[in-house]
């Protein structure tokens, strides 16, 4: 969930400082496939999709339930990420940030922003085929989402969509059972204090380049030292809400895990800046696994 302030996303509209074309040979087909791939975020993609499908299973929700669940945010995740490249692609070149696919010309700014729109396009009717109140419940995740990228990452309120986008998710997946329970509270709340951190972690590799460019989001104004030690703040306080909302053997061992990693994460950062953002992956996997393992208390 990364972006820039006030780029047209519309439909043919390049990028300020990027090329809409790339000199040199053609790129082939499936280098472009490749690189589109690429340009979704893959990790954090696929990690979220089946995490939140893991949910789904756990709250017994039945085969074509667990299907839509999984189509749904796929297509929310992809539209994310692929916005993400498109609007940042002006920025990540100023900052020479080589490894975007776009930056290094495998994948044009317009072929990204084209899928994303499509991605996006396709989320509405899978959202809203779930539930009409769960459809919107997510869509409303994805819309944060996107107006972090459009806008929000350059203002002290960046950590506000990453905390509506992942607590949007298990209510997405309890309002779409039968007699569309209401997610519980602290549930809600532990996601969105895993979306916090996982901002935080995200952010945290390339704060030197992003204050260079002028983007002044929370974490920006925070510095990189204030960030390490806040990191696992989140993340542990989510691990401990869940260990406390349905009480469990599993509880403290969960806590204990996610208090290791997060720290962990944290202390390795200043000499692996990505280490972090794996670390909120992690941490966010142990607070899925508690979940898991009690099963309906999902709703």
């Amino acid at each position: 969930m990364d972006g820039t302030d006030g780029v047209n996303m519309a439909e043919g509209v390049d990028l300020p400082g990027l090329p809409s074309r790339t000199d040199g040979p053609p790129v082939r087909w499936p280098r472009r496939t490749a690189a589109l791939l690429g340009s979704c975020h893959p990790g954090p993609t696929t990690a979220v999709t089946l995490l939140i499908t893991g949910l789904a299973v756990a709250a017994g929700q039945d085969a074509a339930g667990c299907a839509l669940v999984a189509a749904a945010v796929l297509t929310g995740q992809l539209s994310v990420g692929w916005s993400n490249d498109a609007v940042d692609a002006a920025r990540d070149t100023a900052a020479g940030r080589s490894a975007k696919p776009v930056v290094g010309g495998a994948v044009s700014a317009r072929a990204v922003r084209t899928a994303a729109l499509v991605a996006l396009a396709l989320c509405v009717p899978l959202s809203l085929a779930y539930g009409r109140l769960a459809g919107t419940v997510h869509l409303a995740g994805v819309a944060a989402a996107w107006s972090y990228n459009l806008r929000l990452k350059s203002t002290v309120l960046s950590w506000l969509p990453y905390a509506v986008g992942f607590a949007s998710l298990p209510a997405f997946v309890t309002l779409g059972l039968p007699g569309q329970p209401r997610p519980a509270w602290w549930i809600v709340t532990a996601a969105a204090l895993v979306g916090v951190g996982a901002h935080l972690g995200n952010v945290l590799p390339d704060i030197g380049s992003d204050l260079a460019l002028g983007v002044r989001g929370w974490p920006q104004r925070l510095g990189p030292s204030v960030v390490r030690l806040l990191l696992p703040v989140p993340l542990v306080a989510a691990t401990v809400l869940l260990a406390l909302g349905r009480p469990g053997p599993l509880g403290a061992v969960a806590v204990g895990a996610a208090l290791i990693m997060a720290a962990g994460g944290s202390l390795m950062g200043r000499h692996r800046p990505k280490v972090p953002f794996l670390a909120a992956i992690l941490v966010a996997g142990v607070d899925v696994a508690l979940l898991l393992w009690q099963g309906t208390a999902l709703a």
